[in-house]
């Protein structure tokens, strides 16, 4: 018999999406479009995308937007766009995540701004999101950088187990078109599901319920607290202005600070 889940409606959630995924000659202004019906911002380092002109661009518009800022690190791998592997030792991580969350803390810093989180990128994220020990090295370059920092990662125990184990901030990051196994781990063998019917159908019911369905048709309790948008896909401005007449999102550290009694 399927265990059945006590209903917990979401009340606050955080929207993000990543921004400065160009480089030199490669543009992709499209990803501004989604700036209006985000809360946070993922800024790409110059590693796996971005270089300095783009980066720039990015926080200024970022901050035209009032949005949360965050550096979006990945491996250095421009060609690959950082979707290939790259097996490190943890020193050589630790060097990799800070050198990259050190460029955006002082881009940030040259124009009164400062980032609030960190999120890895391609295969970089899908590592942190299978791998304990991967992630809490991750985890512990992210801490080194700032004890403020957030770590946004994939949902699921790793990143739960990540966040106690280094005593850092952590919020989990649901997308919406994955597929996710029955321990919330991302199953990548299934193709991504550009539905918009089907995602916000998706979004409506986690909101209600705290729930999501996973690759085996059973439901999975998903402590989510941010969702990713990406900007790659025909209807992502479509599925975006949807979610946003569901619920107005509002970055970590201001829902935090709110159920904190900080502000109203």
């Amino acid at each position: 018999m399927q265990e059945v889940l006590e209903k917990k409606s979401i009340k606050n959630i955080d929207f993000n999406c990543d921004l400065a995924q160009a480089y030199g000659v490669y543009k992709n202004n499209q990803e501004f479009e989604l700036l209006d019906y985000v809360s946070s911002v993922n800024i790409s380092c110059g590693f796996h995308a971005g270089d300095p002109i783009t980066i720039k661009e990015a926080l200024l518009k970022a901050k035209e937007k009032n949005v949360a800022i965050g550096a979006h690190i990945g491996f250095n791998d421009i060609q690959g766009f950082g979707y290939r592997p790259v097996n490190l030792k943890e020193d050589e991580l630790e060097a990799l995540v800070v050198y990259q969350v050190g460029a955006i803390m002082s881009f940030a810093k040259a124009y009164g701004l400062s980032i609030e989180h960190v999120r890895p990128h391609g295969a970089m994220y899908k590592m942190a999101g299978e791998d304990f020990t991967y992630s809490t090295a991750i985890a512990k370059a992210i801490k080194k950088c700032s004890d403020w920092l957030v770590y946004y990662a994939p949902i699921g125990d790793i990143t739960a187990k990540v966040g106690d184990y280094v005593n850092i901030q952590v919020a989990q990051e649901l997308m919406l078109e994955k597929t996710y196994n029955e321990d919330l781990t991302i199953d990548y063998a299934i193709p991504d599901n550009t539905n918009n019917f089907d995602l916000i159908k998706r979004l409506q019911h986690l909101l209600h319920t705290s729930q999501i369905r996973n690759n085996l048709g059973g439901m999975n309790f998903a402590d989510v607290n941010t969702i990713h948008f990406s900007n790659k896909y025909k209807n992502s401005m479509e599925l975006i202005k949807d979610a946003r007449r569901m619920i107005t999102p509002a970055p970590i550290n201001y829902i935090n600070a709110k159920a904190s009694g900080w502000v109203d």
